[in-house]
C-alpha cells in the first residue's frame, strides 16, 4: 500500500510481505527444522495488525493526518492526488484503512465519501438515471444543497462527486459532507422508485436498486451526523 499521505505509516499488506520473506526457507532446510527467529517489532506489529484496537487507532490516526497534513496547506497536486486516488489505485487500500471504522466517525465519513465516489465513476450513466429520478420525486432542498445542475447528466454527476470530494481537503468539511449527505438522499429516492418500476417485471433487479436505496438512505444519515459533529468539534 502506497498512499499520497501515508510516508511515515507502517502498512500491514507490507509487513505481512516482510513476514513472508523471513519464513521463507527450502525444502531441503525444512527437514533440519530450526524456529525462525523474527524481528521483534515484525512480530508484534504482524499480531498486533488483527487486534480491533490496533485497527481503529491506525485508522483513526491515518485519517486525522491525512486532513490536518492537507487542510494546513492543500497543496493543489496533493489534492488532486486525493481526488483521483481510486481512479489510479482502486478503493482496496483504503478499504484497508478504514473500512471497518464506526460509521459516525472521520475514518468512516471519509471510507463512505470514497465508495460513494467510486460508485458513481464507475457506472455515471446509472448514477445519472437515479439522480434524475430522484430528483423529480424528491420533494425537499436536497437537490440544492447537493448542487448538480439541471438536468444532470453522467459527466456532470463524476464532476459534481469530485467537487464534494475537493471541499473535503480545501473547503468548508460540514458543508461538502452535507452536500454528500443531499447527494445521496436524491439518489436513495430515485434508486427506490426505479425499483418499483422493476417490481413486476424483473423483480431480481428491483431488489438490487431496493438495497442500493437503503445503503444511500444509510449513508446520508451517517454523513449529516458527521457533518454535525465536526461542526460541534467532536468528530474524532
Amino acid at each position: 500500500m502506497c498512499l499520497p499521505w501515508m510516508s511515515a505509516a507502517a502498512p500491514r499488506a507490507r509487513v505481512l510481505a516482510a513476514a513472508g520473506s523471513v519464513e521463507r526457507v527450502s525444502e531441503e532446510s525444512r527437514e533440519f527444522h530450526k524456529p525462525v527467529r523474527r524481528p521483534a517489532e515484525l512480530f508484534d506489529r504482524l499480531f498486533a495488525a488483527e487486534d480491533p484496537a490496533e485497527v481503529s487507532r491506525i485508522a483513526h490516526s491515518t485519517a486525522h493526518a491525512l486532513l490536518s497534513r492537507v487542510r494546513s496547506d492543500p497543496d493543489g497536486a496533493i489534492v488532486d492526488r486525493l481526488v483521483t486516488f481510486t481512479d489510479e489505485h482502486g478503493i482496496d487500500d483504503i478499504a484497508e484503512l478504514w473500512s471497518r471504522s464506526p460509521a459516525k466517525s472521520l475514518p468512516g465519513a471519509l471510507w463512505r465519501l470514497y465508495l460513494l465516489q467510486l460508485m458513481i465513476h464507475d457506472d455515471p450513466r446509472t448514477a445519472a438515471l437515479l439522480y434524475e429520478r430522484g430528483r423529480t420525486e424528491l420533494r425537499s432542498v436536497d437537490e440544492v444543497v447537493a448542487g448538480a445542475p439541471s438536468p444532470a447528466g453522467p459527466d456532470e454527476l463524476v464532476a459534481l462527486i469530485d467537487m464534494i470530494m475537493r471541499g473535503l481537503f480545501e473547503g468548508d468539511f460540514a458543508v461538502a459532507l452535507d452536500r454528500a449527505s443531499a447527494f445521496c438522499r436524491v439518489q436513495a429516492s430515485g434508486a427506490t422508485h426505479v425499483a418499483d418500476d422493476y417490481e413486476a417485471t424483473e423483480p431480481e433487479r428491483a431488489s438490487a436498486f431496493t438495497t442500493r436505496a437503503l445503503r444511500l438512505s444509510d449513508y446520508a444519515a451517517d454523513l449529516a451526523a458527521c457533518a454535525a459533529l465536526w461542526r460541534r468539534d467532536a468528530l474524532s
